[in-house]
């Protein structure tokens, strides 16, 4: 199905394109330098294409695995010690799909604290000609990549892999191929020309063999003859008539079928098909804002936990140390534009200023908050940390006093020699 479907092809490969077309970014105090070490290491190790291999044959098949190589470290039974990983030995992740000889073993890890707790504890990697086990991997040194969760009785009676994705769409694909073959077959059948033969039964059932020889002939005739514009010569007194189809209801149809494979393999119709949205007013905002959500919790919940395991291995291996705030973040999928960002900037902006300017905080409050909408807006970056600490305990009409000095200050007034009483 994969190689003969481009559909298939699509529900395989879009999602994990999808998943590594924005990458994830380390959340660390550590110096640009070592940031540009990091993306060479994984531009030489071709981590990134290594990843997606992996995301796909897992999509596939049902399961894969990356098998972590160290320069140095050939007895990968042994549970991997980062304190073992010398600086510069992180080779490669090696891809191997379920189907490749790679059997799990039937014991399952019975550490709780372990991430891969209930899963086998060691694979064994055979060669499939000679049947010969070629290396036994603990499964520190293994990342897994499935397809669709399965319950747990299904897993242990799938040797702990997943489900591919084909299982679950595969009766909609067969629907929509069929819907599009005989979509096809009728267009050879949009424009049917037919003849009136006077006793065509009687010809062809109790006719002798000679006569209906002779008719063949005749027909056969006819459709030499028949010329380019469709002409054909015919007794007097027979009659020809023409036959269209109209295809009305047909494309309506076939969007129908289309929407149900693209809904069973969770992608939107114009990421799947490679086509606009149909209907009166259809964007596909909100198809695509539903199916990038989507991609954010795939990122989250299965990619980030295949990446935190690479990256203190490759940290090692890049850095020779493993910083005690590294951590990682993915960034949104869906940015707003340049229209939509400024519409933010202005709405949070002006959120501030008012508060600033009831005198509910400080200035430095407000540019503090300020800055943080440089991630979302790229604007105010500019903000110091000696501009916010000089705008500390500064409100807003300290500073407007500030710059009046009429502001705040009593005119002086005559003396009034009244006594109290008189006053009262």
């Amino acid at each position: 199905m994969y190689r003969d479907n481009w559909i298939v092809q699509n529900i395989v490969s879009t999602i994990p394109n999808d998943m590594v077309r924005k990458w994830y970014e380390i959340k660390s105090r550590i110096a640009p330098e070592y940031i540009d070490q990091m993306a060479r290491l994984e531009r030489t190790t071709q981590l990134r294409k290594k990843l997606l291999t992996g995301l796909c044959w897992g999509r596939l098949y049902g399961g894969a695995v990356g098998v972590i190589l160290i320069r140095g470290q050939n007895d990968m039974s042994l549970p991997l010690d980062l304190d073992s990983v010398m600086p510069g030995s992180f080779l490669e992740l090696q891809i191997l799909d379920r189907w490749s000889g790679v059997y799990p073993e039937s014991d399952v890890v019975s550490d709780p604290s372990d991430p891969d707790f209930g899963l086998p504890d060691y694979y064994i990697i055979r060669d499939e000609i000679t049947g010969q086990t070629v290396v036994r991997v603990h499964h520190s040194r293994v990342v897994r990549f499935i397809g669709r969760e399965l319950p747990w009785l299904e897993q242990v009676a799938e040797q702990y892999w997943g489900e591919s994705e084909l299982e679950a769409i595969y009766n909609e694909i067969v629907k929509r191929d069929n819907v599009s073959g005989n979509i096809a077959a009728l267009t050879f059948r949009a424009n049917i020309n037919y003849l009136e033969a006077d006793g065509l039964d009687q010809l062809l059932g109790t006719a002798n063999t000679e006569m209906q020889r002779r008719f063949w002939n005749l027909m056969q005739a006819q459709a030499i003859l028949e010329s380019n514009f469709g002409t054909r010569i015919i007794n007097k007194g027979d009659a020809m008539h023409n036959v269209q189809y109209t295809f009305t209801g047909l494309a309506d149809v076939y969007d129908r079928v289309m929407m149900d494979v693209a809904g069973a393999a969770r992608t939107p119709v114009t990421k799947l098909f490679g086509r606009s949205p149909a209907g009166m007013n259809s964007t596909g905002e909100s198809d695509m804002r539903n199916y990038y959500d989507y991609i954010d919790g795939l990122r989250e919940t299965d990619f980030r936990a295949i990446i935190e395991r690479l990256l203190p291995i490759m940290a090692v291996s890049a850095w020779g140390q493993i910083p005690d705030d590294l951590e990682i973040d993915f960034p949104p999928m869906q940015t707003p534009d340049a229209r939509e960002t400024a519409e933010i900037a202005e709405r949070k902006t002006n959120a501030v200023l008012a508060v600033y300017q009831n005198d509910l905080i400080d200035a430095a409050t407000a540019q503090q908050e300020l800055q943080m909408l440089t991630e979302e807006t790229g604007m105010f970056g500019k903000i110091t940390d000696e501009s916010i600490e000089a705008g500390r305990g500064q409100t807003y009409s300290s500073s407007k006093a500030m710059q009046d000095p009429i502001m705040g200050l009593e005119l002086p007034r005559e003396p009034d020699d009244r006594s109290e009483e008189e006053l009262e």
